[in-house]
């Protein structure tokens, strides 16, 4: 079987499926037409898909003809509140767009779907798809895992369409692949008075700077540079008018780290560094703090093996690109909490075309040449796992 070939053939069933779920974004789990678009691309395979009960996305059970194991390959489905300014004939027009690229890995997902029911009668075990809802607010894969969509799974992989990545080039480099992603708030109580009389008052914005500058010495004093990490406070608000001493100060931030010891670490430090910070000035600071996504991280070594070489097997040795490791985060980290995993890498940047754009930008977009070679890993990287399994 030529995995090359049939996607080859494919390829404009996948084109036509992208300009499709392009032309209608819908964001984190309002995504309903999409639903019912891919419940009909699937039953139109011949698959039964079986929808999540209380929110958006689905899954179905590709069965192979041999017994063996089974493989989950995930897609998401949801798009950004952006409004579109590509310019495509097939743009958005409802004020959200696919500017991180789930449609193409949605039209991907259902190529390989296509191409493995051709091969079926072949593979050794079963192969489900997932088609995830909100991975946009790291809450879809928890909410697909909760309603069985790792039941009875060995395995999982992850493909994601990457506008820092050079154009058709493919990456499931081993180890750190996305951080792990949590949020916090800090509250900041100081007293009111007279901007003329500060010594009356006790001034929240003078704390909360000093609040902000001492957390950012956590990442150069108290963590080993070895480590990537990230600390960001994203949004300050405080203060009423521009003669008065702010009496409370309210600060929202984010934090991204590969080492999950160092996220048990965290809440309670940095709740001890802020309410050092702001004693200082006589203030008071408490931090909430929220766990969101795991890092990704692709740290099984057959697994590593086996996409490496399906993509190389494909495409040539020139396909594979090495990439580093991103601080942005992704929810496909749970599914990898569950069995052992992979998620790759495909490439879609081109400057000399005007493609230059990064994920989540406006004018995102990629070569749907492109698309054919996403299905067309996805499926070998199936079939070769299940025949090693």
């Amino acid at each position: 079987m030529n995995i090359k070939e049939l996607a080859e053939q494919l390829e404009p069933y996948i084109v036509e499926r992208r300009r499709e779920y392009h032309q209608y974004p819908e964001t984190s789990f309002n995504e309903v037409e999409t639903t019912k678009r891919l419940k009909r691309d699937l039953e139109e395979m011949g698959l039964e898909p079986e929808l999540f009960q209380g929110v958006t996305g689905m899954t179905a059970t590709i069965c192979g003809g041999k017994p063996g194991k089974t493989i989950a390959l995930r897609s998401d489905i949801d798009a950004l509140l952006v409004k579109e300014e590509t310019g495509l004939p097939f743009a958005s027009e409802n004020g959200s767009m696919h500017a991180c690229g789930h449609d193409n890995h949605m039209a991907m997902l259902l190529g390989a779907a296509k191409i493995l029911l051709q091969v079926k009668d072949e593979l050794k075990g079963n192969v489900k798809l997932i088609f995830q809802p909100a991975e946009e607010v790291a809450m879809g894969a928890k909410a697909a895992i909760e309603r069985g969509a790792m039941d009875n799974v060995d395995a999982v992989a992850g493909l994601h369409v990457w506008g820092g990545l050079e154009e058709g080039k493919i990456n499931f480099q081993p180890g750190n692949r996305m951080a792990g992603c949590d949020t916090f708030q800090i509250h900041i109580k100081g007293f009111s008075a007279h901007g003329s009389e500060p010594q009356n008052g006790i001034d929240a914005i003078a704390a909360a700077a000093n609040v902000i500058m001492g957390l950012q010495t956590y990442v150069s004093r108290r963590n080993t540079p070895l480590n990537p990490l990230v600390i960001t406070m994203g949004t300050i608000q405080g203060g009423t008018r521009f003669n008065t001493i702010a009496n409370k100060v309210e600060i929202e931030g984010t934090v991204r780290t590969f080492d999950r010891e160092l996220q048990k670490r965290l809440p309670e430090e940095l709740r001890q560094m802020a309410k050092n910070a702001a004693a200082v000035l006589g203030a008071t600071a408490e931090l909430d703090y929220q766990y969101m996504t795991p890092p990704v991280l692709n740290l099984d070594k057959k697994l590593n093996t086996i996409a490496g070489n399906a993509a190389v097997k494909l495409f040539g040795e020139a396909v594979y690109k090495d990439m580093e490791p991103v601080m942005g985060s992704e929810d496909f980290s749970f599914y990898g909490d569950k069995v052992p995993s992979i998620f790759g890498f495909l490439g879609t940047r081109n400057e000399k075309e005007g493609r230059a754009f990064s994920n989540h930008n406006e004018k995102y977009d990629m070569a749907e040449k492109c698309l054919k070679m996403g299905s067309a890993v996805m499926a070998q990287l199936a079939i070769d796992y299940l025949e090693e399994a």
